[in-house]
């Protein structure tokens, strides 16, 4: 059996952190400096397979910006829960998407930065998390974040982690992108009260936008 070594690379790094992250990331990490225009030619992002109790089959949705600089994921039914009688599964929900990113001859992309919208409502005691990690397929550069909210809460939240290094996909080779999603709630204080983190659509505005860094091959 043959083990593989999964390297994560933390987000909102500071300066100490961000040198051991280059240190550990591909040389294509490295490449900060040869930064791009985004090209001209539209970029299609297309859902090639989605698992997860977050997200069931047509609950999740994929859309690319005009100028090519983005794309944002919106999910249907990405919520979690717990108090007031919930069932214990729907206090951890996640959804693992498969992407089949296609851009022009000539690039290839890094994701820059990752805005994380939802809405939350915490009862006090309660406990809020959403975490996140994306990779390329066949990478074992694995980027991840977590974010935690104090209870009480109640109303919209917004997590924005900026990568401590670019992880390009290397340029001529056909890799989809790979994101896996979670929220997490414990009840609060009082059992009986529900307390819950939604991450979805139907509320709005609400989507995970991934911003691109692009560079030519």
């Amino acid at each position: 059996m043959h083990m593989k070594v999964v390297r994560k690379i933390p987000l909102f790094a500071g300066v100490a952190a961000l040198a051991a992250a280059m240190m550990l990331a591909s040389p294509a990490a490295q490449a900060d400096t040869e930064l791009a225009a985004a090209p001209e030619n539209r970029i299609t992002v297309d859902v090639v397979t989605v698992n997860g109790s977050g997200c069931p089959q047509g609950t999740a949705d994929v859309s690319v910006s005009r100028d090519n600089t983005s794309f944002s994921v919106s999910y249907n039914r990405f919520q979690a829960e717990a108090g007031g009688g919930t069932d214990v599964v729907d206090s951890r929900k996640n959804c693992q998407i498969n992407l089949a990113v296609d851009v022009p001859a000539g690039f290839t992309y890094a994701i820059a930065r990752a805005d994380y919208r939802g809405f939350a409502h915490l009862e006090p005691g309660a406990t809020g998390m959403q975490k996140a990690s994306y990779y390329f397929s066949g990478s074992s550069v694995t980027v991840g974040s977590e974010h935690e909210l104090n209870a009480p809460y109640n109303g919209d939240w917004q997590f924005t982690d900026r990568a401590a290094g670019l992880v390009y996909k290397p340029c001529g080779e056909q890799r989809n992108f790979n994101i896996n999603a979670e929220l997490r709630v414990g009840a609060g204080d009082d059992p009986g009260q529900k307390s819950f983190m939604t991450m979805d659509s139907t509320r709005g505005d609400v989507e995970t936008v991934f911003h691109l860094a692009w560079k030519r091959c």
